[in-house]
């Protein structure tokens, strides 16, 4: 908590917080799947929601029962690929995600971007929610460790020139909520493919349900 009880900034998730974009990936996660002659059961997707790419290629591969001469690097490359079309198409905003960013940006709150997807992908995602909306990014493949891990939120914090304590960061996914709380930051959850586990965060409907004096009583 900062010592004057302000919030010192917002990090925000991207995919399933900010944009629809789980969706996308599940349709190009179905797509690979397709590509290798197999079916992504519920199970297997559910358990990628918030991973790194590597895990979630893991889990595919797992899944689908592929032998190990199939590379899960190929694999990234061809997700990557397909979600990146997917991405020049545009993306759904998430319901007050918009809205949120543009009063916090009014009251001048610095916000940051934190995500699991890699830079190239978050670049094209950002053509959709607006790169000026960011003090600071943090993408998957610009830390040495990414989410459970608290490195994502820490480097964040630090890029803004603060500590997490004094940030609100809000998220969807469990592994996202694991990393937030382990930088220490204030969590909010947003449910949206996954059910959320309550413990140590607070949780709402939607982002409709919160506005900047929401996200400062966290920290105070």
């Amino acid at each position: 908590m900062a010592s004057d009880d302000r919030l010192a900034a917002v990090l925000f998730d991207m995919d399933g917080t900010l944009v629809d974009s789980e969706k996308v990936w599940s349709v190009g996660l179905t797509e690979l799947a397709a590509h290798y002659g197999g079916v992504l059961s519920a199970q297997a997707r559910h358990a990628m929601v918030g991973s790194n790419m590597t895990d979630s290629m893991r889990l595919l591969h797992a899944d689908l029962g592929l032998p190990a001469s199939v590379s899960t690097d190929d694999s990234v490359v061809w997700l990557e690929t397909r979600v990146k079309e997917l991405f020049h198409g545009g993306i759904e905003w998430r319901p007050g995600a918009r809205e949120l960013l543009a009063a916090l940006r009014a009251e001048g709150v610095p916000l940051a971007l934190v995500t699991a997807t890699h830079r190239h992908l978050v670049d094209v995602a950002l053509l959709t929610i607006g790169a000026d909306n960011f003090d600071a990014v943090v993408a998957g493949d610009e830390v040495d460790r990414t989410k459970p891990h608290p490195a994502p939120y820490l480097t964040a914090a630090r890029l803004l020139g603060t500590t997490a304590p004094q940030c609100v960061a809000v998220e969807d996914s469990p592994n996202g909520l694991l990393s937030a709380r382990a930088a220490g930051c204030a969590v909010l959850g947003v449910p949206c493919e996954v059910d959320l586990d309550p413990e140590g965060v607070t949780l709402v409907g939607s982002l409709l349900d919160v506005d900047v004096a929401y996200l400062r009583k966290l920290v105070a």
